[in-house]
């Protein structure tokens, strides 16, 4: 497996969960406080088209790492609760640095 792939995956985690957390605070400022609905559409349209482009680079790394479904699954819904994919992220990139370091080793022998 490429290092890019890891690459993609923790690009788009880390974006998707920063989106997330935005959007949580402009839900906020819209229903708590009655403003910003303007921003507050602009801001989810652009998670979903961000969340959609990280289902695939998370689905395409867990293709390649060849996890099992219940731990993909794990992966994709984890940019759906706020804070979670930043603590995903952590944990798959240190399951799956191995495998690259692996694959590299075996390319160089």
């Amino acid at each position: 497996m490429k290092r890019s792939v890891l690459t993609r995956y923790r690009v788009m985690a880390y974006v998707t969960a920063v989106m997330l957390l935005i959007l949580c605070s402009c839900m906020v400022a819209k229903y708590g406080f009655d403003t910003g609905a303007d921003l507050t559409f602009a801001v989810s349209q652009a998670h979903g088209v961000l969340f959609m482009i990280y289902l695939v680079f998370a689905f395409d790394l867990g293709s390649k790492a060849k996890w099992p479904f219940g731990k993909l699954l794990w992966v994709l819904v984890s940019g759906t609760i706020p804070l979670a994919a930043f603590f995903v992220e952590r944990r798959i990139r240190a399951e799956v640095e191995p495998l690259i370091a692996g694959d590299l080793a075996a390319v160089k022998a």
